[in-house]
């Protein structure tokens, strides 16, 4: 294959674009691993902030942060899976196939190799409890808290009704994302 006139292979241009679509995926990673902690301030916060008020209702700013927090967590973790696949089924063929016309060798084998743990199901599951947990069951426990104070009129308990079926809509999105 002839280089282009600037001088620059197919592979390089190749490998440039690995470590670009790298440096996002580890970019996306630090952000969404954030996501967790910051939505653990706001919990506490306002958690702090209800009881000291002694007011149930202020417990409806839980589920529209966590959904948001939770939403946002969960398109970073698309990405972050979706540039891994790009990786082991576009860019590291591609380079093989140039390090390698007839076919033995395999690029960024880090990339499938972690896939194959035996355990790795396990913390599947157990990482998607834990989005449940902080994204959902959370809210979904500050709803139940407001509901059982008997606190705020019609308008409030229709407003915490929304709130308690976007928080489901969320958790069956991070369901369906896990798999």
């Amino acid at each position: 294959m002839p280089e282009p006139e600037q001088g620059v292979t197919v592979g390089q241009l190749l490998l440039a674009e690995y470590q670009s679509v790298k440096d996002e995926q580890k970019a996306r990673i630090g952000f969404r691993d954030n996501l967790l902690y910051v939505t653990l301030g706001v919990v506490a916060a306002v958690i702090a902030a209800a009881a000291q008020a002694g007011q149930a209702s202020m417990l409806l700013a839980l589920p529209p942060v966590c959904v948001v927090l939770g939403w946002t967590y969960l398109v970073n973790d698309e990405k972050i899976s979706a540039i891994g696949a790009y990786v082991r089924g576009e860019l590291g063929p591609k380079l093989a196939a140039l390090a390698d016309p007839g076919g033995g060798f395999a690029a960024f084998g880090w990339e499938t190799a972690h896939r194959g743990d035996g355990r790795r199901g396990s913390r599947k599951v157990i990482q998607c409890v834990v989005d449940l947990t902080a994204f959902c069951a959370v809210p979904l426990a500050a709803l139940v808290v407001f509901w059982a104070s008997g606190e705020g009129g019609g308008l409030l308990v229709g407003l915490s009704v929304v709130e308690a079926l976007a928080v489901a809509g969320l958790g069956a999105q991070v369901v369906v994302y896990a798999r």
